[in-house]
C-alpha cells in the first residue's frame, strides 16, 4: 500500500504514516526496508497490517536508482517529463501532514479547544495537559472579571438575581469546553499507560479529582503503548 510518511523521529525510532485507505499507521525504525531518512510528506510503500505499517520503504529511494541510469543514457523529455509530473504527485500523496507540534502552551490549549476538541485517542504530554489546563483557568477568570464588573454595573447584586451574568457566561464556557478537557484527561491517561475509562473516578466526591490529579503528574510512560508512541518532544 501507498501512504505518505505524517512524522517519524529518528531519534526515538517511531512515526506515523497516513495510508492511501485514510487509516493511520504506525511504523519503528525496526520496520523500514533499508536504514534511510523518512521526512515529513515523503512517499511510501508498505504492509499494513493491525493499525503497524511494515516493510516501509521510500518511493523516492527507489526511483533514485533509476535516474542515475538514465544519466549515462539520454531519455526522451516527453519520458522525463512525465516522471517529474509523477514524482509530484507522489509527494502530495494522501491527506496533508499534520500541522507542527506546539512550542508554547498556548499552542497546547488552542490545539485542545479547536482541533482536538472530540478527541479521546492517543496521547497526551504532561506540558500539554498543564499548558490546556492554565489557560482554561485564565480564560475562565477572565471571563468570570467580565461578568462580575456587567454584574456590578447593572446592580445585580442589589437585585433578587444575583450575579445572572457572571454565572451564565462561566457556565457556558465550563459546558463549551466540556468535551475538549475531558477528552485531554483520557489522552493523559493513555500517556502514563492506564485506560482512559479511569476519568470516571471524577465523579468521586473530592477523592475523584486527588486520583486525577497524581495521574497527571505521573511522567510520560516511556516506549510506545497501545494508545500510540511516545508523543514528540518527550526525552526518554
Amino acid at each position: 500500500m501507498r501512504g505518505e510518511v505524517l512524522h517519524y523521529d529518528e531519534v526515538q525510532g517511531f512515526g506515523f504514516i497516513t495510508g492511501a485507505d485514510g487509516n493511520r499507521y504506525t511504523f519503528t525504525r525496526e520496520s523500514l526496508r533499508r536504514e534511510t531518512t523518512m521526512p515529513k510528506g515523503a512517499a511510501v510503500e508498505f504492509r499494513p497490517g493491525g493499525g503497524q505499517a511494515r516493510d516501509v520503504f521510500s518511493i523516492a529511494a527507489q526511483s533514485a536508482a533509476p535516474a542515475v541510469d538514465a544519466s549515462t543514457s539520454a531519455a526522451p523529455p516527453q519520458a522525463g517529463n512525465k516522471a517529474a509530473a509523477g514524482a509530484s504527485q507522489a509527494q502530495h500523496f494522501g491527506r496533508s501532514s499534520e500541522p507542527a507540534e506546539p512550542t508554547d502552551l498556548w499552542g497546547y490549549f488552542w490545539r485542545g479547544v479547536t482541533r482536538n476538541y472530540f478527541n479521546f485517542a492517543g496521547r497526551a504530554r504532561r506540558k500539554e495537559y498543564w499548558g490546556y489546563c492554565l489557560f482554561w483557568t485564565v480564560c475562565l477568570l477572565i471571563i468570570g472579571g467580565i461578568g462580575l464588573f456587567t454584574d456590578m454595573d447593572m446592580g445585580d447584586f442589589d437585585s433578587d438575581v444575583s450575579a445572572a451574568v457572571t454565572v451564565g457566561l462561566c457556565g457556558t464556557f465550563i459546558l463549551a469546553t466540556f468535551l475538549p478537557s475531558l477528552g485531554m484527561i483520557v489522552r493523559r491517561l493513555h500517556d502514563i499507560g492506564v485506560t482512559g475509562w479511569l476519568c470516571l473516578v471524577i465523579l468521586i466526591p473530592t477523592i475523584g479529582s486527588l486520583i486525577i490529579l497524581v495521574c497527571a503528574l505521573i511522567p510520560t510512560q516511556a516506549r510506545e503503548n497501545k494508545w500510540g508512541p511516545v508523543p514528540a518532544g518527550v526525552r526518554v
